[in-house]
Parts: C-alpha cells; sequence; structure tokens
C-alpha cells in the first residue's frame, strides 16, 4: 500500500511539472507584459502641457552687444511666437507692479462678467475718495456705465476709480477679488505674485515679478477685447448720473508711445500695454510688440526713474529685436 501511495505521489508530480512546461497554466508575466505594453508604453496623456506654450527661464539671458540699463529693477524681451525668453534682466525678483497690476484686474473681470453688465459706482470707488497724485478717471458715487467702458477707463487712462469700481462689481467686495486675483495667478504659474489691491497702488504685500506679468499679460492678450482696448487711441465712455443725466467722457491711453510723446521703437511695432507708476515701484512698463516677419513679443521695464529713462530703456530693448538669431 505504501508503494501505491508513493506512486500516485510521483505520477501526480509528474503531471504537475508536464502542465507547467507546456505552458497550460496561465502564467502572470504575458498579462502584465500585455497591460503595460497597452497602457505604460503609450502616451496616456494627449494634450499639451501648459508649460509646452510659455517662455521658460531660471536665470539671465543676455543679448549679444547689449548692454542693458543696471540702475532698472527688471527688464525683458519675451518672443512668444517661438516660446523664447529673448532677453531677461532680474525677471524672477519680486518687486512693486504699480498699475501694471491692472491688467490682472481686466483679466478676472473678463473671464467673470459680461461686458455689458451695467456697474454702480460707490462711495469708495469715487474719484473723491483718491488723493490728489493719484490717477483717477472722474467717477462720481452713483455713476453707472458699462463693465468695458470701465475697463477702457482702467486700461488706457489707468483710472484707479475705475479699477476699485471693476473690484466691486465682480468679486463683490475688494477683499474677494483679491482673493480672486490670487487664484487666477496661480492657475498662470504666477507663484512669485502677491496682489492686495486692483489698482496697484502702495502696499508693502502687494508684489510679482517680472516673469509673472509677462505670464499674466500673455494670458490676457489671448482675449481680443483685451487686444481692442491696449490698441486704441482713445475711448469716449456715457456715464450716467445718479440725477439720471448722461454725459460723455473722453479718455486717452497714459503710455508716451501711443500719445507722441516718446519716439516710437524701430526694431518692431508697439500694439498697445500698460504703464504703472509709484514710488516704490518707479515707472514701469509691459508692452505687446510686433515685428516685420509678425513674430509677437512681450517687452518689459519694471523700475526706471524716470519716464524718459523708461521710454528710452524699452525702445533699445525693442530695437534689439532685428538682431535676434
Amino acid at each position: 500500500m505504501k508503494c501505491i501511495g508513493k506512486l500516485k505521489l510521483i505520477f501526480i508530480f509528474t503531471i504537475i511539472c508536464s502542465i507547467l512546461l507546456t505552458g497550460c497554466i496561465i502564467r502572470p508575466e504575458p498579462v502584465v507584459s500585455l497591460y503595460e505594453t497597452e497602457n505604460y508604453n503609450r502616451s496616456i496623456y494627449q494634450g499639451n502641457l501648459y508649460a509646452e506654450q510659455l517662455c521658460v527661464s531660471d536665470e539671465d539671458v543676455s543679448i549679444p552687444s547689449f548692454a542693458g540699463d543696471e540702475s532698472l529693477h527688471a527688464a525683458a524681451l519675451f518672443n512668444i511666437t517661438d516660446n523664447t525668453v529673448e532677453y531677461a534682466d532680474h525677471i524672477h525678483d519680486k518687486l512693486f507692479p504699480a498699475s501694471t497690476t491692472k491688467i490682472l484686474t481686466a483679466l478676472v473681470a473678463m473671464n467673470t462678467c459680461n461686458l455689458d453688465d451695467i456697474v454702480t459706482v460707490s462711495s469708495s470707488a469715487a474719484a473723491s475718495s483718491f488723493a490728489a497724485d493719484e490717477q483717477v478717471c472722474g467717477l462720481i458715487e452713483g455713476d453707472q456705465l458699462t463693465l468695458r467702458a470701465l475697463l477702457y477707463g482702467m486700461l488706457l487712462y489707468s483710472g484707479n476709480d475705475n479699477a476699485t469700481a471693476i473690484a466691486e462689481y465682480v468679486g463683490g467686495s475688494l477683499e474677494n477679488f483679491s482673493k480672486m486675483m490670487n487664484d487666477q495667478a496661480e492657475e498662470l504659474l504666477a507663484t512669485n505674485t502677491n496682489f492686495i489691491t486692483p489698482n496697484g497702488l502702495h502696499d508693502e504685500a502687494h508684489y510679482t515679478t517680472a516673469y509673472d506679468l509677462y505670464l499674466i499679460f500673455n494670458e490676457c492678450i489671448k482675449n481680443q477685447e483685451f487686444l481692442d482696448i491696449i490698441s486704441s487711441s482713445s475711448y469716449t465712455a456715457d456715464i450716467t448720473g445718479s440725477d439720471g443725466t448722461v454725459r460723455q467722457v473722453v479718455w486717452e491711453p497714459t503710455s508716451y508711445y501711443a500719445r507722441g510723446v516718446a519716439v516710437l521703437p524701430t526694431g518692431a511695432t508697439v500694439i498697445g500695454g500698460k504703464t504703472g507708476y509709484t514710488e516704490q515701484a518707479g515707472n514701469c512698463l509691459i508692452l505687446l510688440d510686433k515685428d516685420e516677419n509678425d513674430q509677437l513679443f512681450v517687452s518689459i521695464v519694471m523700475g526706471a526713474d524716470t519716464k524718459d529713462l523708461l521710454y528710452s530703456d524699452m525702445t533699445d530693448i525693442i530695437n534689439q529685436i532685428p538682431n535676434l538669431n
């Protein structure tokens, strides 16, 4: 009986070995291999990474035979057609942006509301609530005008009153609108930005970088309405006062290029942009430019001591465009 038992065990062992050798038992390796082939060995993400559509640099970039201006806080030239950084000087330093802040105010408003909405101006948004040396468009408490008109006055004439009226309407309060601005900045990877006010009036906790301004502006110019505004020579707003009377106000650009005060650069055509100034920030300017080959550029100067120096430096940067490889 013991022999029979041993024979049975030998027989069973032999059968199992035969099955394994002939591959009749499904082994896990082919299953894993098949899964890897169908999944891990293909590009699961089919879209373009966001950063692939941006100019990216973590260090300064120079242009041969161009010294730049060491007195500036920051300066940059981005080729947004080829997504290349052509010139970069301190583009990641945290700086006060002054009224260049208003490009983000405009972006949030355009992404949130209908530009035909009618806005009623509050007492805190009225021009009379701002200091005498702070740029305003002349809004009066109780005035009613479209959100579009407010945007024109804010981006062209840099009205701090308009920016406040926009923020209160879009965000419900200045505090909530500040959060909306910072959320939008973070979404655009502008992670070195913290905005407190919608107009850029000085606050020690209100800052950005030249690179973050580029990221924000690069998103703004995807909106045709934004492009229409910054490239306008003037805008006539219809404002209905609290008594029902309608008055018209003309707002013109603060840019010296648009006003013919500064000589235009020859290296590219200036399409439009945004100016900014506070004592702490100095003179700032961000522009969209187009060269003779229809390539688009964003040029930035931050912290110029005077307006003459601001436009001289900006012209020098834009005039380098034909010399780029």
